[in-house]
């Protein structure tokens, strides 16, 4: 049977990061990868992970399945940080939310809750948006179509294009929108825009989509949530999808919640039902441990405030990485403006550059990204900036 089967492309990112571990030259940078790097290129284990993970190591006393909506006290942590302890949808029992297998998980999760209701929904998917939403979406039966979101050109959202796209969109046209941190181009809505759409959306009857991979990692924990919290105050329906492989570093560990806000609490009660039987249907249970550290730390006074305090020095980093690669490519008089790059957010930026030079700058200079030039700026530290702006600047 399988012998029909043919073989396909390697995923672009993946085969990048093969082609940097082939690379035996010493002075190799990869900014392909889509990970927290700190400053001597780890993917670090916070310390409020390493010492949750202690606590619940030493307490455990069964591997006994945690039920299919997985950990509840994860689950009610995550409402919280998410919409806010005091929102009123929340304290009107209007959410229904179910721990997922990480942040992909939860896109699934709600692309065959989306499918159950309504077989014919449409969803719009911002141009560009991350490589994996096209793919895992279509698996979960979802019509997609595209918005204009990035202008290549200008560096920054062709906020007058999306509106536009959106004015001929149906009621009941599904919407996803990157809560912060937009993956691949870093260019994030501001509040007066993420009010405009609750205005537009609500008279026509659009539901948002959010994908809120980053908090915390933009321009606070607080700050990143308001068009999640602007959008479950303002309308009836909303799906949100979050995880914990960014601000907590727990990517292996799939950490991830599905949320969906419905107009009144019976039918948040039958959206909870929905939502377990799709799980049921994909993977039955949830894993464990992840969501078990995750909500230790949100819960635990102590553990949230040291959290907090290495989150800031995440979002520091990055922020401060982005003016930093700036000025040095101001200091060399570059060719090409690059000031947008200290604009946008989260790991994720384009530079701008040919797919030519993108190879150029792999094959001679051994700076490897992916070949829409989008970078992780987190693959910058100290010790490569400098090369990694020169070489750069030589392609240009």
């Amino acid at each position: 049977m399988f012998q029909s089967l043919e073989a396909l492309p390697p995923d672009a990112i993946i085969g990048i990061m093969s082609l940097y571990r082939q690379d035996n030259d010493p002075r190799k940078v990869d900014l392909s990868v889509g990970v927290y790097q700190d400053d001597s290129g780890k993917t670090p284990v916070l310390d409020c992970v390493r010492i949750a993970e202690q606590q619940i190591l030493e307490e455990q006393s069964t591997k006994s399945y945690v039920g299919i909506a997985g950990n509840a006290g994860f689950n009610k942590s995550m409402e919280s940080m998410l919409f806010g302890v005091n929102h009123p949808t929340l304290r009107a029992g209007r959410i229904s939310s179910i721990q997922t297998p990480g942040g992909s998980g939860g896109l699934c999760v709600a692309g065959h809750t989306i499918v159950r209701a309504k077989p014919e929904a449409r969803v719009w998917l911002s141009d560009p948006s991350w490589p994996n939403h096209m793919p895992l979406l279509k698996l979960s039966g979802l019509n997609l179509e595209q918005y204009p979101y990035y202008d290549y050109d200008k560096h920054c959202i062709n906020f007058d294009a999306m509106i536009n796209a959106f004015n001929t969109l149906r009621s009941d046209d599904i919407v996803l929108l990157h809560g912060c941190c937009h993956n691949p181009c870093g260019a994030d809505l501001s509040k007066e825009q993420w009010n405009l759409l609750a205005d537009l959306f609500e008279e026509r009857g659009i539901v948002p989509f959010i994908d809120i991979a980053y908090q915390g990692l933009a321009n606070g924990l607080e700050e990143d949530a308001y068009g999640v919290r602007l959008m479950a105050e303002r309308l009836d329906e909303v799906v949100v999808v979050t995880s914990c492989s960014k601000n907590l570093g727990l990517y292996r560990e799939r950490v991830g919640m599905t949320s969906l806000v419905s107009k009144d609490v019976e039918r948040a009660k039958i959206a909870q039902s929905n939502l377990g039987n799709v799980a049921r249907g994909i993977y039955s249970m949830p894993p464990d441990h992840g969501a078990a550290v995750a909500g230790r730390v949100l819960s635990d006074g102590e553990l949230n405030k040291l959290w907090l305090k290495e989150l800031g020095t995440m979002r520091t980093r990055i922020n401060s990485l982005r003016q930093l690669f700036v000025e040095k490519a101001e200091e060399r008089n570059a060719p090409r403006d690059f000031s947008f790059i200290s604009e946008e957010k989260g790991m994720f930026s384009f530079l701008g550059l040919s797919r030519k030079q993108v190879v150029k700058l792999r094959e001679e200079f051994h700076v490897y990204m992916v070949e829409t030039s989008r970078i992780n700026v987190a693959g910058i530290n100290q010790s490569n900036v400098d090369y990694v702006v020169d070489s750069i600047v030589a392609v240009l």
